[in-house]
């Protein structure tokens, strides 16, 4: 019980004295540069609502699509202690081959190029 109460003011004296040192700090005044947003690349004072272009987009989903479906995968290792290995390699075997194909799809309608 001493214990937790040690830790307890601890942590309050040290977060007073935190909250206590950060108002005597000197305050910086904001000048319209530190004001303004920074956009690495672009125009800072342009449209933020420029034309996106959906192949970012499509690319991002197949990206997590394939991830998950890798990091599911991860666990394949232990699969031998289970009671069905060969089943367990059976159907990892097949999920890997949808997502071959699932590539191969995508990489034959144009998915993945960025230019037309």
């Amino acid at each position: 019980m001493n214990l937790i109460i040690t830790i307890l003011f601890i942590t309050m004296a040290l977060s007073s004295l935190l909250a206590i040192v950060s108002f005597w700090l000197p305050q910086m005044t904001p000048d319209a540069e530190k004001l303004s947003p920074y956009e690495c690349g672009f125009d800072p004072l342009g449209s933020a609502r420029l034309p996106f272009s959906l192949r970012f987009f499509l690319v991002a989903i197949l990206f997590l699509l394939f991830d998950l479906e890798i990091a599911l995968l991860l666990p394949l290792p232990w699969g031998n202690q289970l009671l069905t290995p060969t089943g367990t390699f059976f159907w990892a075997t097949t999920v890997l081959i949808l997502l071959t194909l699932g590539l191969i799809y995508e990489w034959t309608q144009g998915g993945l190029e960025w230019a037309e």
